[in-house]
Order: C-alpha cells, then structure tokens, then sequence
C-alpha cells in the first residue's frame, strides 16, 4: 500500500469567506475522486486544522501501489480538480509519498 499525503497553503488576498469556499470545493472534489479510479483506497481531506497548523488543507491518500498512485496522478479528472479546484488558490504545496510494509 502507497499513502499520498499533500499539504497545500492557500494564497494570500482571499477573505475569509472565499477561502473556506476554496477549501470546501477542494474537499468534495478530491474525496469525489474516491470511487471513480481503479486501485485508490481511500481519500481524506482535513480543511478543519487547529490554531496552530500553518497550511490550510491536508490530503491524506492510501493506493493499492505505487502504479495506482501515478494513474490517480495522470487521470484526466484528478487533472481537471488539480487544475479548476487546486492550483489557482495555492502559493505552496508540500508532498509525501511512501510505502506501508
């Protein structure tokens, strides 16, 4: 099993309601992913941090395997959400993918 895990700062200039907009469409477009490719286990976004976190939204994946994960990576509606949902309200985004024993 492959865990994908992905935090993302929103860019600066977006008020507050705009940003919990952002981060909402970001969450239901990525957990919609879930059931519509081959070999994702599961996807969970967190929008709802403590005080203390310092990125607004954290995606934590799990795949059968490392092929699974680059076909969710290069799937036309993964591509779609990446770049209509994600990539125009991020100033930084922070990857991590490993193995599970």
């Amino acid at each position: 099993m492959v865990r994908h895990i992905v935090l993302w700062k929103l860019k600066n200039g977006l008020t507050n309601e705009e940003g919990e907009r952002v981060k909402k469409e970001i969450k239901d477009s990525l957990e919609a992913l879930k059931n519509r490719m081959k070999g994702v286990i599961e996807i969970k976004v967190q929008i709802e941090g403590l005080s203390g976190s310092t990125v607004d939204v954290l995606l934590d994946s799990s795949f059968e395997n490392e092929e699974a994960l680059k076909n969710y990576a290069t799937h036309p509606e993964h591509i779609a959400v990446a770049e209509n949902k994600v990539k125009p309200f991020i100033s930084e985004r922070i990857c991590y993918d490993y193995e599970i024993n």
